[in-house]
């Protein structure tokens, strides 16, 4: 991992007097928003196909987030910019279950299992305009875990009667290798807007005994000075 970022650090610094000879030269940005993420793999299908006889009292959500940090739009011909980033990213999955039973039911009766898990993502991004502030972007994207946490929520009538987090970093995956690739709009007063598609390459575990992996979206908002 010290060679992918040392070639990484190369690359910049090869990169960045070139930015700066072009037109306007390289620009900073920052940019954040929302972030819709879950967990997708051989495991995940299997998992989803043991939750078919719960009838329905048990069901596998997307977690909810958001994502925030800092970018460098690097011009290096008409229309093509090189945009290496980073942000802090959460990411994750949702358990979510009814108890059974009528009394239960009547009680409204529930359990929820969230991952809860932050990642420092690292986007290399190549962007081709293809009209005037319309632009696509892709590619790759390493991603570092923070931490990572499950926590279990229980509580009946609407009310939280236990909450908790639980930290699982047992074998977990430190680095996750993958790629990101979406659309965007950016404004001539700064603003921008896009949105992204996310997936890891890696599994979420050193020994890929369970093959799941993260995937997920991104919309974000953003300004460039």
């Amino acid at each position: 991992m010290r060679k992918i970022i040392l070639i990484v650090v190369v690359l910049l610094a090869g990169l960045l007097p070139e930015g700066f000879a072009q037109d306007g030269g390289v620009r900073v940005g920052i940019k954040g928003g929302y972030n819709h993420f879950g967990w997708q793999g051989e495991t995940v299908k299997s998992f989803g196909n043991l939750l078919e006889y719960t009838n329905g009292n048990v069901q596998t959500r997307m977690r909810q987030g958001f994502h925030a940090g800092a970018y460098l739009s690097i011009p290096l011909s008409n229309g093509f910019e090189f945009e290496p980033g980073v942000q802090y990213s959460q990411k994750g999955m949702v358990l979510e279950g009814r108890v059974p039973g009528d009394a239960a039911q009547f009680a409204n009766a529930k359990i929820r299992l969230t991952n809860k898990a932050e990642y420092i993502d690292v986007p290399l991004l190549a962007k081709v305009y293809v009209g005037e502030g319309f632009n696509l972007f892709a590619g790759p994207q390493i991603s570092f875990l923070l931490s990572n946490k499950v926590n279990v929520n229980a509580g009946a009538f609407g009310f939280s009667a236990y909450n908790s987090d639980f930290e699982w970093q047992n074998s977990q995956r430190k680095v996750d290798l993958g790629m990101s690739a979406g659309a965007g709009y950016q404004f001539q007063n700064g603003l921008n807007v896009g949105g992204s598609y996310d997936m890891g390459f890696t599994t979420l575990d050193d020994n890929a005994s369970y093959k799941s992996y993260n995937h997920g979206f991104k919309a974000s908002l953003g300004f460039r000075f």
